[in-house]
C-alpha cells in the first residue's frame, strides 16, 4: 500500500509540477504539502525526483514478492463445513431428545422417539438454523423450529414406509415404525409428530415476536400440505408403475 500511495504521490507532483511551468496554470510553483521542501535548490534541479521513482520500483518489487509468498503459502479454509455439519446436527439431537421424552402414553411416545432419533445427516433443521444465522438471528431462536422441521420430516418417512404407502422393511438399516410397533402405534406416532411439530413452535421458541411466530407456523404449515409434502405423496402414489411421469 505504502509503494502505491508513493508512485501515486510522485504522479501527482509531476503533474502539479508541469502544470506550474504553464502560463495557463493558476496552481502556485510552489506546493504547500511538498514533502521535499527541505532538499536544497541545487539538488532538485540537477537530480529532480529522480530518485523516487527508482524507490518507489524497489519498493513495488518487495511488495510483490512478499505477495507471492503469501499466496504460495497454505491458506487454511474458513469454513469447514463438515465440522459445522456436525456440531450441528449433534446440538439438533440434543434437543429433539429433550424435546420428545419418554413419558404417558409410554408406547407412542416410544415410538416417536424410535423413529425421530434414529439418526439421519439432520440436514434439514440445520438449514434452519443457518437461515436464522445468516439474517443475524440467534441459534436458540431458531432451534425450535428446526426441531420442528424434523419432526415433519419424520412423521412423512413413518408413513411413507406404511404398507399402504411404500411398505419398506427397512429404514436407515433398521426396521421400519409399523414393523416394530405396528401399523396403527405408526400411524399414530406420525400424527403425533405433526401435531406436536406445531406445538413445539408455538410455546417454545423464545426471543422472537409473537407475529413472527405466527407467521413461521403459517409457512411450516403450507409447506407440508395439499400444494406441498402431501402434493409430492399423490404425485408419487398417482405415477407408480408408469413409464412417462
Amino acid at each position: 500500500m505504502a509503494s502505491v500511495n508513493l508512485c501515486s504521490w510522485v504522479q501527482s507532483y509531476s503533474i502539479f509540477n508541469q502544470a506550474s511551468r504553464s502560463k495557463y496554470s493558476l496552481l502556485p510553483r510552489s506546493l504547500p504539502f511538498n514533502p521535499l521542501m527541505n532538499l536544497s535548490s541545487s539538488t532538485s534541479k540537477t537530480r529532480g525526483f529522480a530518485s523516487i521513482p527508482s524507490i518507489c520500483s524497489v519498493i513495488t518489487k518487495g511488495d510483490a514478492v512478499k505477495e507471492e509468498e503469501e499466496q504460495q503459502q497454505p491458506q487454511n479454509p474458513s469454513f469447514d463445513f463438515k465440522t459445522y455439519m456436525v456440531q450441528k446436527a449433534t446440538m439438533i439431537n440434543q434437543a429433539l431428545d429433550s424435546a420428545v421424552s419418554l413419558r404417558e402414553p409410554v408406547k407412542i411416545h416410544e415410538a416417536m422417539r424410535y423413529s425421530l432419533l434414529a439418526g439421519g445427516k439432520r440436514v434439514r433443521p440445520v438449514l434452519c438454523l443457518a437461515a436464522c444465522e445468516l439474517v443475524g438471528g440467534q441459534e436458540s431462536m431458531a432451534m425450535p423450529a428446526a426441531c420442528a422441521v424434523e419432526m415433519i420430516h419424520t412423521m412423512s418417512l413413518i408413513h411413507d414406509d406404511l404398507p399402504c404407502m411404500d411398505n419398506d422393511d427397512l429404514r436407515r438399516g433398521k426396521p421400519t415404525n409399523h414393523k416394530v410397533f405396528g401399523e396403527d402405534i405408526a400411524v399414530l406416532a406420525g400424527d403425533a409428530l405433526l401435531a406436536f411439530a406445531f406445538e413445539h413452535v408455538a410455546v417454545s421458541t423464545v426471543g422472537v415476536t409473537p407475529g413472527r411466530i405466527v407467521r413461521a407456523i403459517g409457512e411450516l404449515a403450507k409447506s407440508i400440505g395439499a400444494e406441498g409434502l402431501v402434493a409430492g405423496q399423490v404425485v408419487d402414489i398417482n405415477s407408480e408403475g408408469l413409464t412417462d411421469v
